[in-house]
């Protein structure tokens, strides 16, 4: 926030502010701005940040696990690491009792066993109908 701010009014005033503040600035890179509401991927000091990611296309869980996972290597590629750098995996479930089993069949054949991050999945309604499940990880970047 405070650089976003401060580089509004100059550069001058930002290596000011970091020399006598203290505080150095990194810089925050945003991939697939398209859409108003957010960034796709955020990436910033050494982690990659993905938004929400969700498929309405296909009618049940294991084939939109399978689309979303796809989402997710191609926004990790595209920002730099991949699966095996992952940090963290918050699932949503529209139906966790009907659809834990399957979800985690499809996420098993995906995720890196010798590279599993923590994960949370939890029961939740969605934004439409049609979407089973919402997946959202960070990870970190290859040095």
């Amino acid at each position: 926030m405070y650089a976003r701010n401060f580089r509004s009014l100059g550069s001058s005033l930002l290596t000011h502010v970091q020399k006598t503040s203290g505080h150095r600035f990194s810089s925050i890179t945003r991939i697939g701005v398209e859409d108003p509401r957010m960034s796709k991927v955020v990436v910033h000091n050494g982690t990659v940040y993905l938004s929400g990611l969700v498929d309405a296309t296909l009618p049940d869980v294991e084939g939109q696990t399978k689309v979303v996972l796809a989402q997710v290597d191609d926004l990790l590629t595209e920002a730099g690491t991949s699966k095996s750098n992952l940090l963290t995996a918050s699932i949503w479930l529209k139906d966790i009792d009907r659809d834990f089993k399957a979800f985690n069949s499809v996420w098993c054949d995906w995720v890196d066993p010798e590279n599993k991050p923590v994960r949370a999945t939890v029961q939740s309604p969605m934004a439409t109908p049609r979407i089973l499940v919402e997946i959202q990880v960070t990870a970190a970047t290859v040095e």
